[in-house]
């Protein structure tokens, strides 16, 4: 009896100066530190003056919108890290937010794209690899004119965008409806045109989207439309800015 008192005391002893297995402290690299916010600002020098059938007054109304995109994106991604540092990142608030994404950063994007490809007196470069292609892809140049026009006016508020399958290497004038939806993946913009209503009311009213178009295309950035398509064809990326 005594050797079994003296080893159930020997036994709480041990117990006593061995750590608790279940105890475990929290490793350094779980800590989760303050993330760094994406933060954007407008690019003003992509605003163009001085277009052909497209006053200053509209780009300038225009740009205002642009303006509101940048400032929604940051908000954004402002409220998601907020959410995620609290514990939040799977509730149905962040889940709202998140489907923002797609909306608000096209609209940013597109708009980028879309003033950067607008300016006055540029001429196709004599040696165009981009005119080729269209010429392969659609026949002639007037051919895809036409249907790059058409696309522009589908019904509905949206883009006209001739985009580039890096894949394939072939072109298509897509309309894409919002800024987000019919956007195909991996595809790169050549050409954006922009055929919201905010693009041309100040200048040809609710019902002038054809005159506006046409005004568009006579103020094509062709040396930037061939700079995105040359980048694209090498596997590149052609940066907004």
């Amino acid at each position: 009896m005594k050797r079994l008192f003296l080893l159930f005391i020997f036994t709480l002893c041990s117990a006593a100066e061995t750590p608790n297995l279940l105890t475990i402290e929290k490793a350094p690299f779980l800590e989760s530190k303050q993330p760094e916010l994406i933060t954007y600002t407008v690019q003003e020098q992509l605003k163009p003056q001085n277009l052909i059938g497209i006053s200053n007054e509209q780009i300038d109304d225009h740009w205002n919108l642009y303006k509101g995109y940048v400032g929604q994106v940051n908000t954004l991604n402002n409220e998601l890290a907020q959410m995620r540092q609290t514990g939040q990142g799977n509730s149905l608030n962040y889940a709202d937010r998140r489907r923002r994404y797609g909306f608000e950063y096209n609209g940013m994007v597109l708009h980028e794209l879309y003033f950067a490809n607008m300016k006055t007196a540029q001429e196709m470069p004599k040696k165009s690899d981009l005119l080729k292609e269209i010429e392969k892809q659609f026949g002639s140049f007037e051919a895809w004119k036409q249907d790059f026009i058409n696309a522009g006016k589908t019904r509905g508020v949206g883009w006209g965008i001739l985009v580039r399958d890096d894949t394939m290497g072939t072109l298509i004038n897509l309309f894409v409806d919002d800024h987000q939806i019919n956007q195909i993946a991996g595809f790169t913009p050549i050409i954006v045109l922009d055929v919201w209503e905010h693009a041309y009311m100040v200048d040809h009213k609710a019902g002038g989207r054809g005159e506006y178009i046409t005004a568009f295309m006579n103020n094509i950035n062709w040396p930037l439309a061939e700079l995105r398509f040359d980048k694209a064809r090498k596997g590149k990326i052609a940066k907004r800015y």
